[in-house]
């Protein structure tokens, strides 16, 4: 019987790019029907969003604001197993991200010009957190209290009900341990749209952060020429990086991992070692047989590769390119090699850091680029809830030592009003100096 993954050996660089494609390409079918959502709720309000709710979640919302009994309610239903999980991943992440925290920066660039830059909190924000087939209220923690840390006084959450018109509880209580109290039933791509424009109910906020699945991720791509967003994203990824010494099971656990977060998810296996890359199919395979949501995870194996490369170099490059969410390297030698990672998400070193320990509770930020996306884009963390201001105070000093050359550029710019506002000063100082 044919392996559910494809290996790949020895591809020619020229068949890097084919390799390297995702599952998911957009159509101009979901952009229409996400933009009709957008156009609906901007002009509609709370009235399109029950609309939406009862068509997609299949329940009639009157008040979409949850309630304080609501979260007593998740306080009382969670288990003290969970509640001390939730913990120790809010402390792990509370200090990872409060040593990101920014110094103002104050410098003198020349005598009588100070430089001052400093962080400062984005006032409103929304968080968006899925409640569909995995209620994610891991990413309430990474989204909230980092948000929190970074002095937002407004968070506003957004989360899918279900059939009962109720919240995941623990998403609930996800969000009192976050200091999160402003939680809104509401989900897909009108969510976003409600936090992009506002309505009667939602507040329009001016940053929105969360995954979500494809509609969600073409509305925060259709909302950012209105609102700033978090990153452009699509479905999770995995690369993993492996030599023969690799433990078959840890290597086919991760990419069964990654699987299970949705049929559009990828995993690559990256490695120059033969038997690994021959042996890890079977490996897989029987792991699946003991998981749950089989159906959904053959979806996203149909479209996961295990790549024989030459060397080294090889894999690097490959890597770099491919620029995944999450890089595993599990080799002898992954400290070495994670020097050379020069675009990922976030990686995860030795054979004892799978995927999942960032997903929960290591600290570091689960929300991450993908798509490629890791070029240019940084995971979550706090400064992604701050803008930083820059201020200049320039003493008569500071303003005759920098004066003429800022007449010299603005004239040579033709920008005759930027020269004259120098000028002037230059011409009253000379005048007082007489």
């Amino acid at each position: 019987m044919d392996s559910i993954i494809e290996l790949i050996e020895y591809p020619e660089r020229s068949e890097w790019k084919n390799l390297m494609t995702r599952a998911v390409i957009e159509t101009q079918t979901l952009h229409d029907t996400v933009a009709g959502v957008i156009d609906a709720v901007k002009n509609g309000g709370d009235a399109a969003l029950r609309d939406f709710g009862e068509r997609f979640d299949g329940v009639l919302i009157k008040d979409f604001k949850a309630r304080t009994e609501e979260f007593d309610e998740a306080d009382d239903i969670v288990p003290i197993q969970l509640k001390n999980a939730i913990a120790i991943a809010a402390k792990n992440i509370a200090k990872f991200h409060k040593a990101q925290r920014m110094q103002e920066i104050s410098i003198e660039t020349s005598a009588g010009v100070n430089c001052r830059q400093k962080a400062v909190a984005i006032s409103n924000v929304g968080l968006y957190i899925p409640g569909g087939n995995s209620p994610l209220f891991s990413t309430v923690l990474m989204l909230a209290i980092p948000a929190r840390l970074a002095g937002c006084r407004r968070i506003v959450l957004c989360t899918p009900p279900n059939k009962q018109g109720k919240i995941h509880p623990a998403i609930l209580y996800a969000a009192r341990v976050a200091g999160v109290t402003e939680v809104y039933k509401v989900g897909g791509a009108q969510a976003i749209a409600a936090m992009a424009y506002g309505t009667e109910s939602i507040p329009k906020v001016y940053k929105i952060f969360g995954p979500g699945n494809r509609f969600v991720m073409e509305a925060k791509q259709q909302v950012n020429l209105h609102t700033a967003i978090d990153m452009p994203a699509g479905p999770s990824e995995v690369m993993i990086l492996a030599d023969g010494n690799a433990s078959r099971e840890f290597v086919a656990s991760d990419f069964l991992s990654q699987a299970e977060h949705g049929p559009d998810s990828q995993s690559i296996l990256l490695t120059t070692d033969k038997a690994l890359a021959e042996e890890l199919p079977a490996v897989i395979e029987r792991l699946l047989g003991t998981l749950p949501r089989q159906d959904m995870m053959k979806k996203s194996l149909s479209h996961s590769r295990v790549i024989l490369l030459k060397d080294d170099n090889e894999i690097m490059d490959f890597a770099n390119e491919y620029a995944p969410e999450h890089l595993i390297i599990n080799r002898a030698d992954a400290e070495e090699m994670a020097l050379r990672v020069e675009n990922a998400g976030s990686v995860f070193i030795g054979a004892y850091s799978p995927e999942s320990a960032g997903d929960y509770a290591s600290g570091t930020n689960h929300t991450l680029p993908t798509s490629g996306y890791a070029k240019a884009y940084s995971g979550v963390n706090i400064d992604s809830f701050t803008k930083k201001i820059t201020f200049q105070h320039l003493t008569a000093d500071g303003l005759s030592s920098i004066g003429h050359a800022i007449e010299v550029l603005a004239e040579n710019e033709d920008l005759m009003a930027h020269r004259l506002a120098v000028t002037v000063r230059l011409n009253e100082l000379a005048k007082n100096k007489k």
